[in-house]
């Protein structure tokens, strides 16, 4: 009862049972072949009579042989896949060897003919090589899948990890039955824990993936009441039902070409995989599918599956299915499917898969043209419409231009029910964007909506008929539209992607499906990026040079202060040695030579300054095989010079990544740019110099978790963020990220109430700018705007004389009213699509305060202060602080919250510049003193009065005469003991002190003697 054959007769008896097969004998297995004949022949006779009968006809006795050697033939050539879909040719007829669920009932014959088809399951089946896999699934006579089962309790006590060995040195990769793509399609490991597969056996090299449900948001597979944790392979994934719509409309064949650098130079290979879903991915679109067909239009999903989940793949699949899905009365549920992305890859994925399942063109179409093109595939109707969603507000503009040219298109949504599918879900439904998206895909259901709104209005008697009717449009296009239904993915959602996308999943709560980062770690889908986490703290101290103590805005300057000290070239000289030194002794030797390492600066300066800084340091150096690029957007002019990245870089900005794939460059420094999307597997280390926080520390970190061959592990130096900091970030992304307390109307109403007490605008202001902003576009004069902005005027002017006797306050405060306002502006437009009413007082201020915001004065550069005219950095060191890595298993994540206390913010205090500096060094103070520096200041000047000394900097480079220092520190340091000892002892007892001490000390003098 423990040993192999009880568990091989229980999966037996339950696909038999349960699952729709029937039992096959292992002799009826045709060894040259790799085929179950007799299943082959009785699934032809029997759906297709006629063909039969005609070869038979023909051949008479031979005509099995006939369509057996026929058939033979298009396996070895075309591969077990493509036959199942498509059928092969015989005496000059199409055969069909598979007939799949139809996708409506309206043709009975297409169910008789998906009834007939014939699954077997077969144990101990015997190979041409003597090879007996445990069981064998066959569809039509033809081998589709092999399992080999392990049971933990038997007397060899073997498990998965066995079957895979097996598979990897007991199974022949080239057999009949096992050689790629011909006949099996996949392979199961499985003991009664856990399952993995593949799709290609290759011996050694055989790659292995799990197909697990995934526990406790991790890897493995939930217990079963009474049964084994993964009876769900026989009990649910390989019924009849399930196998065929897998084959059907999951399994395809992947071809990518590589661009591939050999000694002759670069050739192209072309690779191909057999891609079988993993069970998340399976999983997702049924459940979604499953969900929509029994609900409809009108849902808003969030699919929260993390990096390495395969998410490309997933929506292709889920493109599919929800473009052929038919309700109970034979009606397709949604017209079109508009997939939102900006990825050039998921256009070639999708296309590529699809086309295997639909064998026709027309079914997908990208929008890679322009606006016209967008508007034409919506209104034809096209399957599947894959565009960025900055196309749909001059949708409606472009079919104006063509009438315009006697042009009519008609696009009517009437009737029409859209999927929109978003790639990432951060900026899918909050914006004005993603509104007109909505207000196009719902054209006449919004203007119908419109005149019932109409009709009830009794509120607003300062709105003329036409600007209610305009107003009331742009609210409708806010909330939720009947004929909608959202499928959002991302790894990592705010709380407004929580809030918006819904619809509950298996625990009553959104995310609708989930597949964790942490479970794709442990699966092995992604690295742990904070397994190696070396954080450093920063020590100076600032002097007051300035004679005036101003009194300035508190936070403000200290953010000033903080960034004068990590522009200060000795810090980021500091720094460059640091990171450099790490690349070289440690980094380099990653990933069989290949790894490569990005730094994350705070400013597109701050990425000019460590470039420059990188590469002197290297030339000073003499170092090769590192070489650094610069990613920063736009012109930038530093100490006087202009930069752009492509000046620094040497060619364009578009050619970068392609060039940092070459072994030509290491090391990519960054402002700003290839912090998200960025996908380079041969990234191991990340040099981090910015304060990272939430979703973007996520997004960051997260370049570096993409596997590569060879890629065992990565590592992170921050300078900046501590262990806590990350931590926090992470862990609500971790595991199930949980929704918190969400702004509801009523705060809505409490911003609204305490903007419109600044007493900068009226009520009468609102309606008079109200019934100008919703004028009927086709009747304006080309007045509306002198008339707009002189209603705005009114407001711009109070505010600039808001506290005009005192500048500081008044820049205070006028800032806050900046906040409140941005504040509701970005509350209204979150609120706006769960109200379920429209409230024209709302959309009215919104209206106005949206036009306001962009009027009011900029603010002026008197805020920017010269730090270096008022204090003067005296000391810098870094220190080590921890090597650990962070261990997100540990704690409880906190909620996602929405901004509830939005507004209601402080002015920023003042205070002195002596008092600011003073907060500044007690935080960040060194263990030098005012006293130390003075003693350095001696050690310098008596250098410079030492013959040797000048006559060392005359004769060697910088690097040897740093070296020569080093040997006489200690004599100019014994000359000026007496006072001294403590320092001295601090830098003498310290090896990396006295290193960095010297460093410093030598480049002064080497510099002041040279100038």
């Amino acid at each position: 009862m423990h040993s192999e054959y009880y568990f091989e007769q229980e999966v037996e008896r339950s696909l038999i049972t349960d699952g729709g097969y029937v039992k096959g004998s292992p002799k009826a297995y045709d060894l040259k072949r790799a085929l179950i004949p007799q299943d082959a022949l009785r699934f032809i006779q029997t759906t297709q009579p006629k063909i039969w009968q005609r070869i038979a006809a023909a051949y008479k006795d031979d005509a099995a042989e006939y369509i057996l050697n026929d058939l033979v033939h298009a396996l070895d050539m075309y591969g077990s896949l493509a036959v199942l879909r498509q059928g092969f040719k015989s005496f000059g007829k199409k055969i069909k060897m598979a007939y799949f669920s139809p996708n409506t009932s309206i043709n009975k014959t297409t169910q008789q003919q998906y009834d007939a088809n014939i699954l077997t399951c077969t144990r101990q089946i015997k190979t041409e090589d003597n090879q007996i896999p445990d069981i064998v699934l066959s569809v039509n006579g033809i081998p589709i899948i092999t399992i080999e089962l392990k049971n933990e309790l038997s007397a060899t006590g073997w498990n998965v990890h066995d079957a895979i060995n097996q598979y990897k040195h007991e199974r022949n990769p080239k057999g009949r039955l096992y050689q790629f793509k011909q006949r099996t399609l996949v392979h199961f490991a499985v003991d009664t824990c856990d399952i993995y597969m593949t799709t290609k056996l290759d011996g050694e090299n055989t790659v292995f993936l799990p197909f697990n449900k995934g526990f406790n948001n991790g890897a493995g597979n939930p217990p079963v009441k009474d049964n084994i944790r993964t009876c769900f392979l026989w009990q649910e994934t390989l019924v009849k039902d399930s196998l065929m719509d897998i084959i059907g409309r999951f399994l395809h064949l992947s071809s990518e070409v590589k661009k591939v650098r050999t000694n002759g130079g670069f050739i192209y290979q072309t690779k191909e995989a057999m891609i079988f879903p993993r069970y998340h991915q399976l999983d997702a679109v049924r459940k979604l599918i499953k969900h929509s067909k029994a609900h409809g239009a009108g849902h808003n999903y969030l699919i929260q599956h993390s990096a390495g989940s395969g998410k490309s793949n997933t929506i292709a699949w889920l493109a599919h299915h929800l473009a052929s899905m038919h309700n109970d009365n034979d009606e397709k549920i949604f017209n079109s499917i508009i997939v939102i992305t900006d990825r050039v890859v998921l256009d070639r994925q999708l296309q590529e898969t699809i086309v295997q399942f639909e064998h026709k063109d027309g079914v997908v179409q990208k929008i890679d043209e322009n606006t016209l093109q967008l508007t034409h595939a919506l209104a034809a109707n096209i399957p599947i419409i894959i565009t960025t969603i900055q196309k749909f507000p001059y949708v409606m503009k472009s079919i104006r231009t063509q009438a315009k040219k006697g042009i009519d298109i008609k696009l009517s949504t009437a009737g029409k029910r859209f999927a929109v599918i978003v790639d990432e879900a951060h900026s899918s439904q909050g914006g004005e964007t993603a509104m007109e998206l909505r207000k196009i895909l719902n054209k006449e259901g919004i203007e119908a909506a419109i005149a019932q709104e109409f009709l009830d209005d009794e509120d607003d008697d300062n709105l003329s008929d036409e600007a209610k009717k305009r107003l009331f449009s742009e609210a409708a296009k806010r909330s939720r539209q009947p004929n909608l239904s959202f499928f959002a993915f991302t790894a990592t959602p705010k709380w407004k992607t929580l809030a918006c996308f819904d619809e509950s999943g298996e625990n009553d709560l959104p995310p609708f499906h989930h597949y964790s980062m942490k479970q794709a770690i442990e699966e092995g889908f992604i690295l742990n990026v904070l397994a190696n986490y070396t954080t450093y703290k920063q020590y100076f101290k600032l002097l007051k040079v300035a004679s005036e103590d101003k009194e300035l805005a508190k936070n403000k300057t200290k953010a000033l202060m903080m960034r004068f000290v990590s522009m200060h070239p000795s810090v980021i000289q500091q720094k460059v040695e640091i990171i450099v030194e790490h690349f070289r002794t440690v980094t380099i030797h990653k990933i069989g030579g290949r790894a490569k390492a990005m730094v994350v600066t705070s400013s597109r300066e701050h990425a000019v300054r460590y470039k420059l800084a990188f590469d002197e340091y290297i030339k000073e150096k003499g170092y090769s095989g590192i070489k650094s690029l610069v990613a920063f957007s736009g012109k930038l002019e530093v100490d006087a010079v202009e930069y752009t990245e492509s000046s620094m870089n040497g060619f364009k900005e578009t050619e970068l990544p392609e060039q940092f794939d070459t072994d030509d460059y290491q090391v990519l420094l960054v402002a700003e740019k290839y912090q998200t999307g960025f996908d380079q597997p041969l990234l191991h280390t990340m040099f981090v110099d910015k304060k990272l926080s939430g979703i973007q520390a996520v997004q960051t970190l997260s370049r570096l978790n993409r596997c590569a061959y060879g890629k065992e592990d990565t590592f992170v130096l921050d300078f900046v963020n501590s262990h806590e900091d990350i931590y926090k970030a992470f862990k609500p992304f971790y595991e199930v990220t949980q929704l918190g307390d969400i702004p509801n109307a009523q705060k809505l109403n409490e911003l609204g109430f305490a903007l419109d007490n600044w007493k900068l605008y009226f009520e009468k202001d609102v309606n008079d700018f109200a019934n100008i902003w919703f004028k009927d576009r086709s009747k304006l004069t080309g007045l509306e705007h002198r008339e707009l902005n002189s209603i705005i005027d009114r407001a711009v002017e109070k505010y600039k004389q808001m506290h005009v006797d005192d500048s500081v306050h008044q820049q205070e405060q006028q800032k806050l009213f900046k906040s409140q306002l941005q504040s509701y502006l970005n509350l209204y437009l979150f609120v706006s699509q769960i109200m379920d009413f429209t409230d024209s007082e709302h959309e009215k201020r919104y209206a106005y305060l949206k036009v306001l915001v962009q009027k009011l004065p900029k603010g002026t550069k008197e805020a920017e202060i010269d730090l270096s005219k008022i204090v003067v950095l005296q000391f810098y060191r870094l220190q080590k602080l921890s090597e650990q890595g962070i261990n997100l298993g540990n704690g409880e994540a906190s909620a996602l919250k929405g901004s509830t206390d939005v507004g209601t913010g402080k002015a920023d205090s003042t205070d002195n510049i002596s008092h600011l500096v003073n907060e500044l060094n007690e935080t960040f103070g060194t263990d030098f003193t005012v006293a130390d520096q003075l003693f350095f200041d001696q050690i310098e000047e008596a250098a410079l009065s030492d013959e040797s000394i000048i006559n060392a900097v005359k004769a060697n480079s910088l690097a040897s005469f740093t070296d020569f220092l080093s040997t006489k520190l200690l004599d100019l340091f014994l000359e000026r003991l007496s006072g001294n000892e403590e320092v001295c002892n601090k830098v003498m007892s310290n090896s990396e002190l006295k290193t960095r001490v010297v460093k410093r000390l030598a480049k002064q003098i080497y510099e002041r003697t040279k100038h």
